[in-house]
């Protein structure tokens, strides 16, 4: 159970009650269980913490993920939203995004932390529309009894639902509408002056 779950309070009952409304989203176990292994951008990490993930776990955990939403949108034709107004177009950009990374695959995982998943804005299921849907498996969140509905940072009008954009941003920590890059790079500590010679921690 994630800590979106434990933290509103919903139990397995209610999560699996949740999910069976759910038309298209397909089992991640297996991708979350490989991302155990080669994710070190949170609480995991390798069990040889001076090693690095090898290029083909890291390859197959993309691929994973490409094979998932793979699996929504063949069930799009299940799903009234369909090529001429839908998600259609974006999931198959996320698709090829992902197989193209999984043939070229970095060095390790590039990610955004647990931490950040867990400071994600929650939309309150008051606070949603009728006609307010997720972009990766374009079902109204309205559908799910109860939604687990998460805003990104670069728009305001970027809702997701958590299961959907959780992988996602896992691998890439990119916005998938927007591809706008969701974490901030920490600048460098300035060097010491060197005027006054000797750095003196009495003035850092």
């Amino acid at each position: 159970m994630s800590g979106y779950e434990v933290e509103h309070n919903i139990t397995a009952e209610r999560a699996d009650a949740s999910s069976s409304t759910r038309r298209h989203m397909p089992d991640l176990d297996t991708f979350f269980s490989r991302l155990d292994q080669v994710d070190t951008t949170g609480t995991r990490v390798p069990q040889n913490h001076n090693s690095v993930p090898t290029p083909g776990d890291v390859s197959a955990t993309f691929r994973l993920l490409a094979d998932a939403y793979a699996v929504m949108l063949r069930d799009e034709g299940a799903n009234p939203v369909t090529a001429t107004g839908g998600n259609e177009n974006l999931l198959v950009q996320l698709v090829e995004q992902l197989r193209d990374t999984a043939e070229h695959p970095p060095r390790e995982l590039q990610g955004v932390p647990d931490e950040f998943l867990d400071e994600l804005e929650r939309v309150p299921k008051k606070r949603l529309r009728e006609a307010d849907s997720c972009p990766i498996c374009s079902e109204p969140f309205l559908n799910d009894q109860y939604p687990l509905v998460v805003r990104l940072p670069c728009h305001k009008d970027h809702l997701f639902d958590y299961e959907c954009i959780r992988p996602w941003l896992k691998l890439n920590p990119t916005c998938p509408l927007d591809r706008q890059t969701l974490l901030k790079k920490k600048a460098p500590p300035p060097p010491p002056d060197e005027e006054d010679g000797e750095y003196d921690d009495m003035f850092a």
